[in-house]
């Protein structure tokens, strides 16, 4: 598959808003609202197509992050945070390799740093996924009695 990133636009917000997974990753749904669009169509987030249908998105910076992290230190470290979505009909059929290789090498294009990501502990396609890639487990915390693994890739 041949991927592009764009800047996010309301078109592609809309799209990814209406995205909807079936359990347990339902955690990942959104509810279309006007707020919701203007968080997506910040700076730190892009759309990632292919044959021009959004396909997936990253985001970086505090929009990666789990605000409940804060409490426990989990950002404090510098490194550049990321966050991805992938489109939920296409998660589970081996694109995950080739979609976050792509977002790698877009971050590797700007930035050149220690990379931390986020992820529920349930989601163990997305922890296996990351730990291929090098992504180490640093820290653990809750949220809304969920678990979430911080997991940062030294380079």
């Amino acid at each position: 598959m041949e991927f592009t990133t764009r800047n996010m636009i309301d078109d592609y917000a809309i799209d990814i808003l209406g995205w909807k997974y079936e359990k347990p990753y339902d955690l990942y749904n959104n509810v279309l609202s006007g707020e919701a669009i203007l968080e997506l169509t910040r700076l730190t987030y892009k759309a990632i197509l292919s044959d021009e249908k959004v396909v997936g998105f990253f985001c970086t910076g505090e929009d990666a992050q789990v605000p409940a992290g804060h409490e426990v230190g989990a950002y404090e470290d510098d490194c550049m945070d990321i966050g991805l979505g992938l489109r939920p009909d296409l998660t589970g059929n081996g694109l995950g390799t080739e979609f976050f290789t792509y977002i790698l090498k877009e971050l590797r294009s700007e930035y050149e740093g220690c990379i931390r990501l986020t992820v529920a502990d349930f989601n163990s396609r997305a922890i296996h996924l990351y730990e291929k890639f090098k992504f180490v487990r640093k820290q653990e915390f809750l949220r809304n009695k969920m678990k979430f693994i911080v997991m940062v890739k030294e380079d």
